[in-house]
Order: structure tokens, then sequence, then C-alpha cells
């Protein structure tokens, strides 16, 4: 290969937004442009010379065996979504293409393009369609619920004016009893109809009153943790709701730590972030954590569903509202859950919503 092609050849590697990994024939490492040098976190003259196996965790998905593979077969692969864990630890997913290049001494090249942020795009996008949904099935069903729970009461009222005997009013009120508890629930799943009222929020204020009445409720067993970035500017919301939404998700928690568990409260402000497909200057990024035994893997994908609870004596509507007053601050709660650490996210826009 000539010097001038060749230079010409590396210019446009070195422009291009994925990462581009050189190996020679044996398979160690010659050339990376500086897209692989911001993936990898690392200087370039750092990894030159060391093989794939160099590069990232044992545990990844992208060895040398895979190298070779291409060489011997002379054929070019393309693996999607594939998990790759970096000497740092940090886990990224790319896509990623081995080709080799058989008319240049057995070379191969590697290139891969991030697509965490599409995923989490995507899974975003899945995660608000599937919440309107539910939430706007639920409605309708609570509508329904509603008009026969109020005559059923009613005519229990009636039948208990026209008994003879008295003892048989313990009848009637156990139906108007059990008539208004399914009227409350019905009303919980409908949530709040007040309009709400909005206005700049302190989030810190607002995860300490969270604090103060979860540590009441759960006694001073529980331990709460604070990291909070003090620099955080007010945000545009509810108050009220804001606390309720983030109470939902704190006493979870702390039901899952159980005694002498442990709830972590974090909050940072994440710069030019994408919530579902859109694109927002400045977001609040709330984390609740707890080190209970996790979340079980059955209810993966349903925890924001009405009704759907892992808690034998939860109600499964706490999440759910809690996901609904986020949204209406066009925000989104997302959660990762394994045995002794369970993250909620609650992400909120800090500007003014249209309207």
């Amino acid at each position: 290969m000539s010097s001038e092609p060749y230079k010409m050849e590396q210019r446009v590697l070195d422009n291009i937004s994925r990462a581009v990994l050189l190996f020679n024939a044996e398979l160690e490492l010659s050339y990376a442009n500086p897209a692989a040098e911001m993936m990898f976190d690392v200087s370039a003259k750092h990894i030159l010379g060391r093989r794939i196996d160099g590069l990232m965790h044992a545990s990844s998905g992208l060895a040398s065996e895979n190298l070779q593979m291409a060489v011997d077969s002379n054929v070019v692969f393309t693996d999607r979504e594939l998990r790759l864990v970096l000497l740092s630890m940090r886990e990224i997913t790319v896509d990623c293409t081995v080709t080799p290049l058989s008319e240049c001494d057995g070379e191969v090249l590697v290139e891969l393009q991030q697509v965490d942020r599409q995923l989490r795009i995507n899974r975003e996008e899945n995660l608000i369609s599937q919440h309107q949904v539910a939430h706007a099935l639920v409605r309708n069903l609570a509508h329904e619920i509603k008009n026969p729970l109020g005559g059923l009461r009613g005519a229990a009222q009636l039948l208990e004016g026209e008994l003879p005997d008295p003892a048989l009013c313990e009848y009637t009120q156990i139906i108007i009893d059990e008539a208004d508890r399914l009227q409350s629930l019905v009303n919980r799943m409908l949530g709040s109809n007040r309009l709400p009222n909005n206005g700049e929020v302190n989030i810190h204020l607002v995860l300490e009153r969270v604090a103060s009445l979860v540590q009441v409720e759960f006694g001073a067993d529980l331990l709460i943790s604070r990291d909070y970035d003090p620099s955080i500017p007010s945000l545009f919301g509810d108050t009220d709701q804001l606390i309720q939404a983030i109470l939902n998700i704190a006493r979870n928690g702390a039901r899952a730590a159980g005694s002498q568990g442990v709830l972590h409260f974090r909050s940072r402000i994440l710069r030019q972030f994408t919530i579902g497909t859109r694109c927002h200057r400045l977001v609040v990024q709330v984390e609740i954590e707890d080190n209970g035994p996790g979340i079980d893997p059955s209810l993966e994908g349903k925890m924001f569903y009405p009704l759907v609870t892992a808690s034998e004596d939860g109600t499964g509507l706490g999440l759910s509202i809690a996901q609904s007053l986020i949204n209406q601050h066009d925000g989104l709660i997302e959660y990762q859950s394994e045995p002794g650490k369970t993250v909620f996210t609650v992400l909120l826009p800090m500007e003014k919503r249209d309207g």
C-alpha cells in the first residue's frame, strides 16, 4: 500500500463517527480512530499492540476467536446489540461488524457503532406507550364500574330501611361498606382529577419531605442517605404531585428493604438529554435506591401497570399513579433491579411545558 492512498484512507477513518479498530495478521491492534479512543476512554498509543481481549473484560461478546474465525472463513459478519464490558467495567451495547482484509496480509477491520442511546429511546417510547394504553383502559373500566357501584350502594340503603328485623341490617351494612371500599379503590385507579398547581419547585425540598414522611412511617431502623447536587436550579412543576410520586416509589423501596434497610436518595443534572423522542436542554435525574431483594424477573415490563404488585399487602397502584404524575410533567420513571440493589430513576425536564 503506497503512502498517499494510505494517508487518505486514514483521514477518512479519523473523521467517521463509528469506532474503527484495525488488527494485523497476529490480531494485534495496529490502528484505532478517535471515535474508538472515545468509546474505550483511552489514548490509542496506550492500546496499540494489544489483542481484542486486552481491550475489554472477558465476559464481553467479542474475543480473538471471533476475529480468527472471520480470517479463516474470509467472511464479513455483523453482530447486533452486542454487549461489551470495558476494562473500566463500563458496559456498552454496540453493533459490531468484522471484516477480514485478505488483500492486506490478513488484517482484520472491526467497526463498532454504539447503540445504547437508541435502545434507551426505544425502550422509553415503548414504556410511555404502554403506560398510556394501560391508563386509558383502566380509566374506561373504572368509569364503567362506578355507576353500578352507586346503584348497588343505594339499593342496600333502601333495603336497610325496609327490613323488619334490625339484626339483618348487619348484612346490608356489609354491602354498603364493601361498595365504599371498591369506590375508594376505583377513585385511586382514576387518580387525582384536580388541576395541577404549577410553579417553581426545589427538588431537594421535595426529597427531604419524602424522606421525613418515610422515616416516620418506617421508623428509625430505616437508614436514609442523601447524595444531592446542590447546583440544581428550581424546576417547573406541581410540588404536591411530585411529593406523591416520589413518596410512592420510596415507600415501595422501604418496604422491600425491610427491617434495618437502606434507602439512598440521589440527584443529578443531565444536559441535552432525551426522554422518549424529545431532547431537553436540562433534565433533573432523581434516583431512589434500596438494598432489598430485588424485583421478581416475572414482573419485568409490568411494574407500572395498575394492580401489579410484588408486595402481599400492596394494591399495585403506587407505581402506576407515580408514573402518571411524572408523565404529566413530561417526565418518566425507569428502574433497574438486581438482588441487593434496586434503583428507580425519575427524569424531569426543567423547562416549562407547552401550554
